[in-house]
């Protein structure tokens, strides 16, 4: 295999290819110009949100199992934890020496350590802790049995193209969710794309991401050269288009087993990637074909995935036609490998012997300086799923409570009859209760997929208003939270302008007026719903009153707890979303406002006002939206064929 020379490295540690500089790119590493701060500049502020009443996290909680990898900065070390709710978990412990970290290296850990914090994805490696000590930083990461995708490759030299395809699917959707949240990632490749153990691709590796990008561009040489796009080899600055790229080289090394741009020097490696032309394997289908040539696009402008369209271009391409993108980040289709279980004490075997044959010892490190401490201040971060044992899909704004249930078994007390609707996270059944015949809406909730503090604090304080549906009661069993709802009988408001195609004003008006009331309530006591639509808008009695409209799904609903009344999490449902929370620039009750006015655009004029395509992308809308070109022409149609 052409590419065996370059040797595999474990969850994050840098190897000596790994490049980031501003000179020439000649084969010399000169000094470096990184698009973070330079010397003498100000190191990153980084806030303390350790849990008050919770210890701070330390080595001594983890005992060494083995050496994962290695690099100039530190290792990774496979630990078990020792202490507290998660005791005996395994993680992966990589430990940085302060000394050895330049000013544009702290810069670097930082950003890792930032990007790390606000990232949740299926796709992309989950931290759970990060602490110092005088001399050394740790960053503690999901432990992913399976090992990186370059132990595979380099195992079976090239992998078949439906392995391919489900890999770069599951990566794209990764990269995308990376984009969306203003960071590239800049260093893709097999070693930094790892298995868990049923198969499913984990992104690591941070340390060369940029968030956010300043002036639409980011200027530094770095990364590995045989994966770097022409724009980066070329310093004429470069955008999320460069990723697309380097998923191009990832997907080519994985049909063929070699890389497509290698040369005998770094120089020579570099002057291919910007005139070379591709040599395209015969043996690959004419739709690998068609897609690798368009992500080698040497004009970043031209490339799949960075066009206007984003990564919904690449999705619809031919290559990904059997995917089901739902099913997928659901982590519903089979993996086409699947790591087998180890022997005891074997749970590094996926993992490169020249590292784990090592004897794992973590040495004290020296302190840089004096103030070695305070350049990190507010480094140390727990999980909020660890500081409660309560699994959390979502990031919330505030630390977690406890959930209060019913001590009664569910199954004891109802019987549940058919499904009435299913969501990303739980699905909606009918139930009756033995005891007395009445009949309930059950919301059952996946604990291992989303944390519903949140939803159960605010339909327990304001489930009384008879615009919001009533909590009855919450059941805890098996994984799984059971909230017992008020049943509403007369379907929802998506179902009732289906049937009828668009409303007559007067009826529209009084449908709206009953949910500005609602709306209105919650935002008084500091609410926000952030998910007006049709579908979570229903009726409670069987005749469809507007006067019975009731809110319900408070599943993205979300207190007010920040000083400046800002939220900054993007939870939406597109076609009603406001544009200042696509902008990720901060939000507060103002966007339930905005979703009311599109769900009276809809009951009006039976379409949706910055829509055209059931696939639009959540950019395209954005765009739409900040055109101001809303066409009121419809309404005109629409009053003329109620007549």
């Amino acid at each position: 295999m052409a590419n065996t020379t370059r040797r595999l490295r474990a969850i994050g540690v840098s190897r000596s290819l790994r490049i980031v500089s501003s000179q020439s790119g000649d084969g010399d590493d000169g000094p470096t110009n990184e698009d973070g701060p330079g010397e003498g500049e100000h190191e990153i502020e980084l806030g303390e949100i350790v849990r008050n009443g919770h210890e701070k996290t330390d080595p001594s909680q983890f005992v060494l199992l083995k050496v994962l990898g290695e690099g100039s900065f530190g290792k990774v070390f496979l630990v078990r934890k020792v202490v507290g709710a998660d005791a005996g978990t395994l993680y992966a412990m990589k430990v940085l020496k302060k000394a050895t970290l330049k000013v544009r290296d702290r810069h670097r850990t930082k950003m890792e350590r930032n990007i790390l914090v606000d990232v949740e994805h299926p796709f992309i490696v989950k931290l759970h802790y990060a602490f110092q000590t005088e001399g050394k930083l740790y960053l503690i990461l999901d432990f992913l049995r399976g090992g990186d995708l370059f132990s595979r490759l380099s195992k079976e030299v090239m992998f078949t193209e439906e392995d391919v395809k489900f890999y770069l699917a599951e990566l794209a959707l990764a990269l995308n969710h990376l984009h969306y949240l203003g960071i590239i990632y800049r260093d893709l490749k097999p070693e930094n794309v790892l298995l868990d153990s049923d198969g499913h691709i984990a992104l690591t590796d941070f340390g060369l991401s940029k968030q956010p990008i300043e002036e639409g561009k980011a200027y530094s040489f770095c990364g590995t050269v045989e994966y770097m796009a022409p724009e980066v080899v070329n310093r004429k600055g470069h955008t999320f288009a460069a990723d697309w790229w380097s998923f191009g080289v990832l997907m080519y090394e994985m049909l063929t087993g070699s890389l497509p741009f290698q040369g005998a020097t770094r120089r020579d490696t570099m002057t291919q990637i910007l005139k070379a032309k591709l040599g395209m394997p015969g043996n690959l289908s004419t739709e690998a074909q068609s897609l690798l040539r368009a992500l080698f696009k040497r004009n970043p402008a031209n490339r799949l995935g960075a066009g206007t369209g984003g990564v919904e271009d690449l999705k619809r391409h031919e290559f990904f036609a059997t995917i089901d993108w739902d099913a997928l980040l659901s982590k519903k289709i089979r993996p086409p490998f699947k790591p087998a279980v180890p022997a005891p004490g074997n749970d590094a075997c996926y993992f490169d012997s020249e590292f784990t044959s090592k004897t794992p010892r973590d040495s004290p490190g020296v302190p840089a300086s004096a103030n070695a401490h305070e350049l990190f201040k507010g480094f140390s971060f727990v999980a909020p799923c660890l500081l409660d044992g309560t699994p959390v899909l979502k990031k919330n704004d505030a630390p977690q409570k406890s959930l209060s249930t019913s001590a009664n078994n569910f199954f004891e007390e109802y019987e549940l009859l058919n499904i009435l609707g299913t969501g990303s996270y739980s699905v909606c059944r009918l139930a009756r209760h033995r005891a007395t015949g009445q009949q309930y809406a059950v919301k059952i909730i996946n604990k291992s997929s989303c944390d519903c503090l949140e939803e159960v604090e605010i339909l327990l304080r304001y489930g009384h208003h008879p615009g919001i549906v009533s909590l009855k009661g919450v059941y805890e069993e098996a994984g799984k939270v059971y909230l017992v709802l008020q049943l509403l009988r007369g379907g929802d408001l998506l179902d009732y302008m289906i049937a009828r195609k668009r409303l007559p004003e007067i009826e529209a008006a009084a449908i709206l007026k009953t949910l500005a009331e609602t709306v209105s309530f919650l935002h008084e006591n500091g609410v926000v719903h952030r998910d007006l639509k049709p579908a979570n808008i229903l009726f409670a009695s069987e005749d469809c009153s507007p006067e019975s409209v009731t809110i319900c799904d408070m599943g993205f609903a979300k207190q007010l707890r920040a000083e400046n009344g800002l939220l900054m999490t993007p939870c939406y449902t597109a076609h009603y979303v406001a544009p200042e929370v696509l902008k990720r620039q901060g939000y507060d009750a103002a966007c339930d406002i905005w979703s009311l006015g599109v769900v009276l655009f809809i009951m009006l004029s039976g379409r949706c006002p910055f829509s055209t395509d059931a696939n639009d992308s959540p950019q395209h809308i954005l765009q739409r939206i900040s055109s101001g070109n809303l066409d009121l022409q419809v309404f005109i149609i629409s009053a003329a064929l109620l007549r």
